[in-house]
């Protein structure tokens, strides 16, 4: 219900409307003054020895930062830089923090994000709530610039590039706070950014566009790789993200006709039972990266997942490397 009042006008916002108001003015107060004690100086942040780039966004909800985050990696590698990642690990509890990822981190330690960016990528990926702890505990294995998934909020790290990513479709909803509203702060925050990204929909205010790209489907129990046009039939589709939708209109614009379709929240915990209970719906599941990473131990043959790939123009790209290189080269890089 909620999601429908925040992004579909629901008609039910009129009768939560007198409940949400007055705690969305509260939940701005707060934002703003904790904001402010950051900037003043009241409240201590650290500063890494590194460059640190922030990929977040203003609204609660996934908008396809992981994605970006991935690309990001990739890219900075490609430049001569070895990058670190740090995150919160949502939906992980770990024995102890900072969590350093490896092959055979389970994602109830780690949270699924951090395993897939870690699978992915191959870089060195930390966890912990206290993200500068995080980033003190990748300093020491060679690291020379971070990227944070999401903490646009997490003030207490000091940050040299902040980019935000925006869900094309669904925008800001309602552009009220939470609760009202999906927005964590106000629209006004997006003057502060360095970059925004539009992530499927159309640009505006000199967005950079991107798209979400899907590779080949992937076999959970065997790594087997098939073309995606080979599931036609037969298939039920699940997704554990911030927005499910986003993913079964990607199955559906693939020509992809599902038998069953079914939505998870976002960084869930699956039981064994309840996925091959599902798994019976159809002949084959499918799932997205982020839920495979969290199945793959009990997975059999008949269960795949689909990676996507986030994709910029030539031009869109390049306006977001050479902000990035104009921050390294402020560290005195010879990458830059």
């Amino acid at each position: 219900m909620i999601e429908k009042i925040w992004f579909k006008n629901h008609w039910a916002k009129y009768i939560f409307w007198p409940l949400l108001w007055p705690l969305s003015l509260v939940f701005g107060v707060v934002v703003r003054l904790r904001r402010s004690r950051y900037k003043s100086g009241i409240k201590p942040s650290y500063r890494a020895p590194i460059p640190v780039i922030v990929v977040g966004n203003i609204t609660a909800g996934g908008n396809g930062k992981t994605p970006v985050v991935v690309w990001l990696v990739e890219q900075l590698k490609q430049m001569g830089l070895s990058p670190g990642v740090v995150s919160r690990g949502y939906g992980g509890r770990a024995p102890a923090y900072p969590l350093i990822v490896q092959s055979d981190t389970p994602t109830m330690h780690s949270g699924d994000e951090p395993k897939l960016i870690f699978d992915r990528t191959s870089a060195h990926v930390a966890v912990s709530p206290i993200r500068a702890e995080a980033v003190q505990a990748l300093l020491p294995l060679g690291v020379d610039i971070i990227v944070t998934d999401d903490g646009l909020q997490h003030y207490a790290l000091e940050r040299d590039l902040e980019i935000i990513v925006v869900d094309g479709s669904r925008k800001f909803g309602n552009e009220s706070l939470i609760p009202l509203g999906p927005l964590r702060e106000s629209l006004e925050r997006l003057e502060e950014v360095d970059v925004i990204i539009n992530n499927g929909g159309k640009g505006v205010n000199g967005e950079q566009l991107m798209s979400l790209e899907p590779q080949n489907a992937v076999n959970l129990k065997t790594k087997e790789q098939r073309e995606i046009s080979s599931f036609r039939r037969g298939v039920v589709a699940m997704a554990g993200i911030g927005h499910p939708q986003r993913f079964f209109n990607m199955l559906e614009n693939l020509g992809i006709e599902t038998t069953y379709e079914k939505g998870f929240a976002d960084h869930k915990s699956f039981e064994r039972s309840e996925l091959e209970q599902l798994a019976e719906k159809g002949e084959y599941l499918l799932m997205t990266e982020k839920d495979a990473v969290k199945c793959i131990q009990y997975a059999n043959d008949k269960w795949w997942y689909l990676p996507v790939s986030a994709q910029f123009s030539q031009q869109d790209a390049s306006f977001i490397l050479d902000k990035i290189k104009e921050v390294v080269a402020k560290y005195g890089s010879s990458s830059a």
